[in-house]
């Protein structure tokens, strides 16, 4: 596998030509990633050129529409999933909370839900408030030290009575990289269907969801270099079955069943400028032609690769302080560059006290309330949370170790 040619990618963000950003190391990417010049044109030439309601018989709607569906049939092909799978909705949070409503008149009084003591609330809250009808939620939760989610734990959990498991690909704070296909083949033993929030992991390279197996894929735009939108993939027998949420009119049309609210047509088209970011990064690095699984595959292999290289001696350093309590693995096998830290400090205060060393960061509880109690942490006290992706550099990783020495 070659190795990821990082001024090419760097060139493909418009941020890091940015004066107003020079000097500063950006490292809350798991919060939302800069956004790549391919979605950027798109963006543009649609709020410009096609910013008209789209699928009418003049040019620029007609072109307006065709932009949206491009979107909509490449991300799904990367994905290995049908075009009528993939659905847009305005965030993540908005799409499960319509998925909650349809699966509340498709589940029966004593049915049982899993969720876990892992998730961001958008993953979680929804579903526990299927309780109110009579659904029964049973928690798959976490191991208090490390944040690990155990499958021989959820094998406790599943019986015919369980319907849904609703799990994260790998969690906002912990980091850890869970077993989908395994934890989806134990649901699917019971008769289950699972629900994956996979909006930490996308932003590392785009998965090929039919591989994975789950019947529901969710992701955010927005923290994968595109705009903000919420990506929600559900496979065409579970679709179907669910109860329309849309317009009486439009029962019959797949990729409008479950999203009531029309996402931002330009935003939607732009999105097609993740996939051709993704192809260009695939081009400059192999010669032969590849489908789109196959490409999204290598590409996630080339962040990854990356990510891992980059993360190994953070990972050190920070495993040589007293004064850190990590979060999730400490080493890079197997987790994503999430990497979250328990200080004496608050973890908002602390990130302040980052900024005059040119570090953007945050700090906080980032909507994993119940993952920080579960850990014994005060969510009010937070962590610090410091993230990133391929296209951070070395020295941006050097000036980070600085910081963090010199503020802790």
């Amino acid at each position: 596998m070659p190795e990821l040619d990082i001024d090419f990618v760097r060139a493909q963000f418009p941020a890091f030509e940015e004066p107003s950003l020079a000097g500063q190391a950006f490292f809350e990417n798991a919060g939302g990633s800069y956004a790549c010049r391919q979605v950027i044109d798109r963006l543009n030439r649609a709020y410009v050129a096609r910013k008209v309601q789209p699928y009418a018989p003049y040019a620029a709607s007609r072109i307006a529409g065709e932009g949206m569906d491009e979107a909509r049939a490449r991300l799904a092909a990367l994905m290995g999933v049908e075009t009528d799978e993939v659905m847009f909705g305005p965030s993540t949070s908005q799409n499960t909370y319509v998925l909650a409503q349809a699966f509340r008149d498709w589940l029966r009084p004593g049915d049982a839900v899993v969720v876990t003591g892992q998730d961001h609330e958008a993953n979680s809250g929804v579903w526990r408030r299927l309780e109110n009808a009579g659904i029964e939620i049973r928690e798959w939760a976490v191991d208090p030290v490390s944040g690990h989610l155990d499958p021989a734990d959820l094998a406790g959990l599943l019986d015919e009575r369980v319907r849904l498991v609703c799990f994260p690909h790998c969690s906002n704070i912990v980091g850890e990289i869970n077993p989908v296909a395994e934890i989806v083949a134990m649901a699917h033993a019971v008769g289950a269907v699972t629900c994956v929030d996979g909006v930490s992991f996308a932003p590392h390279g785009l998965p090929d969801v039919a591989a994975l197996g789950t019947d529901i894929y969710l992701f955010s735009t927005y923290k994968t270099y595109g705009p903000h939108q919420g990506v929600m993939v559900v496979r065409r027998a579970l679709a179907d079955a669910l109860p329309n949420q849309g317009h009486f009119f439009n029962a019959e049309v797949p990729a409008k069943r479950l999203t009531p609210a029309g996402p931002d047509h330009a935003q939607v088209a732009a999105c097609a400028g993740i996939v051709d970011y993704i192809d260009a990064v695939h081009a400059h690095h192999h010669t032969d032609e590849a489908p789109p699984v196959e490409r999204a595959r290598r590409v996630l292999a080339l962040q990854s690769a990356r990510e891992a290289r980059l993360l190994a001696p953070l990972l050190d350093y920070l495993r040589g302080r007293n004064d850190a309590r990590l979060i999730g693995p400490d080493r890079p096998e197997g987790r994503v560059p999430t990497v979250a830290l328990h200080l004496a400090r608050p973890g908002a205060e602390v990130a302040a006290a980052l900024v005059p060393h040119g570090i953007m960061a945050s700090g906080g509880d980032f909507y994993a309330v119940r993952l920080l109690r579960g850990l014994g942490i005060d969510p009010a006290h937070g962590v610090l949370r410091v993230s990133f992706v391929h296209y951070t550099s070395e020295d941006e990783i050097n000036q980070l170790v600085r910081a963090l020495d010199a503020v802790l």
